[in-house]
């Protein structure tokens, strides 16, 4: 893959990615308003976040990390990559099933597990119930990104990047059903109307969750069928290739165990803080807007690319798609971190204070979001670094830095809780982002030039940072002057909207003007 068309397999799933976390944000929006942060707004969020954990634990994770280099490298060894994905696809299948059983019942131990703050009050029961709701998603959402990575592969990102719209699209859809029901409802049985109205909306969320799974998988099965890799079901196979495969994802799947671990450990942070588990879930959703369309379409285009290339034997090329990578990355999410910590307040209060989301839930949020966006270059940084291992086969090193990082982040979220509150839990997943980078770079220094930077990268990184930082300053005098725009409700989102084009025109002008990147390169992706 030539470095353009790497920059535009960077675009391809960075603007579908966008458009799906914009979708996300009406969602959120749609969800604050209604829920706010109260215990129908936490219990979802908890069993959300449970098919999700074990999503990126068998899929995302694990399982990706080791099926994707293996099918590419099939793919350009001419091997038979379609069996090897049927047989796969069939050994999730079972897997996945088994474990949705076993994890609906226990569900009630798996609540307590992600927030035992809950238990005793309202907000563990809902959790259970709507946890057991939820649960099957982990089958649809886990196959889905199975044949995301045959797509990935073969150079498709299309249909695998489009497909967590649909699942928002679903969860939009299901929030105004249930507030149109749910309102005559409320009368009928003499309920309070927030009350039961924030019931309804709940249990209409955790229905859609699996729904929006089918979704995801029925357009990614039929984009497969279409690329000429027809998944179907057969009967399960144990092959001398899948138990390689198992071989290789074991070590990656206790990293992604790791990982998951690290998030647990900051959700039962909050759990004991009231409102917390939903103040740092919409600051998630500021921070994973870059995050996700920079950094998920840097890990998912760059790997499969690696390691086509390491079995060429093109480490020149290697060396090249690596540092696009980083200088890619980094140009897009060192302002967006420095806009994060300069500007959080604007951007909490406009896009969710209404409604049941009040003064109070938007400074939390806003705490929250400024310490997320100092680890943001961090969790990008890792999704370029990360292949440079995975693409050699190598899953144990990354799950040796895991586990330091699960050390770093529990370190910071439970010892300083006490003393800081909930925002030790973000604090200490920023950490553990930093340390993670800095083991994966001492870790990749014995992999020769292909992971070493250039000198372009080594030119343009300082001139970076120089235009984040005259561009947060710009953000500051400007968020300074419109301060009082963004508490009239009639003109603050033309306001945010104006104040976030500040930033962004004034970080391209800069960077034009120091050197940091060359707008052409920009243009020129684009059209292609």
């Amino acid at each position: 893959m030539k470095p353009i068309r790497l920059v535009n397999g960077f675009l391809t799933v960075g603007l579908w990615t966008l458009v799906s976390r914009l979708l996300g944000f009406v969602r959120d929006i749609m969800i604050a308003a209604y829920l706010g942060t109260g215990p129908v707004a936490e219990a979802f969020l908890v069993a959300f976040s449970l098919p999700n954990m074990f999503r990126r634990f068998f899929a995302e994770g694990a399982f990706n990390m080791a099926f994707v280099p293996m099918f590419a490298k099939k793919l350009e060894g001419d091997d038979d990559a379609q069996k090897f994905a049927q047989d796969a696809f069939m050994g999730m299948i079972v897997v996945l099933t088994l474990f949705t059983i076993i994890g609906i019942f226990l569900m009630p131990a798996l609540v307590y597990m992600m927030a035992s703050g809950f238990y005793g009050d309202d907000r563990f029961q809902l959790a259970v119930e709507y946890g057991r709701l939820t649960f099957p998603y982990i089958i649809f959402i886990s196959l889905a990104a199975m044949i995301s990575g045959v797509l990935n592969a073969t150079g498709r990102f299309m249909a695998a990047a489009a497909a967590p719209a649909l699942l928002n699209i679903v969860f939009i859809g299901a929030i105004l059903f249930s507030a149109l029901m749910g309102r005559p409802a409320s009368d009928a049985l003499g309920m309070g109307m927030d009350e039961m109205l924030g019931l309804h909306v709940g249990s209409s969320l955790a229905l859609s969750v699996p729904v929006g799974g089918i979704a995801q998988m029925a357009l990614v099965w039929w984009a497969a069928k279409r690329a000429g890799f027809p998944l179907t079901f057969s009967r399960p196979r144990w092959t001398p290739e899948l138990k390689r495969l198992a071989i290789i994802a074991g070590p990656a799947a206790l990293a992604g165990g790791v990982v998951q671990i690290n998030l647990i450990v900051g959700r039962q942070v909050a759990s004991f803080f009231e409102g917390a588990v939903a103040w740092l879930n919409y600051a998630d959703r500021l921070y994973q807007l870059p995050l996700g369309v920079v950094g998920i379409a840097i890990g998912i285009v760059l790997l499969p690319d690696l390691s086509r290339r390491l079995r060429a034997g093109d480490t020149a090329g290697g060396r090249d798609a690596f540092n696009r990578a980083c200088e890619f990355s980094l140009a897009l999410t060192i302002p967006a971190a420095v806009a994060l910590l300069v500007i959080p307040v604007p951007l909490v209060s406009v896009l969710f204070q209404r409604g049941a989301f009040d003064a109070n839930d938007t400074l939390n949020t806003a705490l929250a979001v400024a310490a997320y966006g100092v680890g943001l270059p961090a969790f990008v940084l890792q999704k370029a670094m990360q292949p440079l291992f995975f693409a050699r086969e190598d899953t144990k090193r990354p799950f040796y830095y895991a586990i330091a990082a699960l050390i770093i982040n529990a370190g910071f979220a439970i010892g300083l809780s006490p003393v800081i509150g909930f925002i030790a839990a973000a604090l200490g997943t920023t950490f553990a982002g930093w340390g993670t980078v800095a083991l994966l770079w001492w870790g990749a220094r014995n992999m020769g030039e292909a992971a070493s930077f250039d000198d372009r990268f080594k030119r343009r990184f300082w001139r970076m940072l120089a235009a984040s930082a005259l561009m947060g300053a710009t953000l500051w005098i400007a968020a300074t002057i419109m301060t009082p725009l963004f508490a009239i409700a009639t003109v603050r989102y033309a306001a945010l909207a104006i104040l976030i084009g500040i930033g962004i025109v004034s970080y391209f002008g800069f960077g034009a003007l120091v050197g940091a990147f060359r707008l052409s390169e920009f243009k020129r992706a684009m059209r292609r």
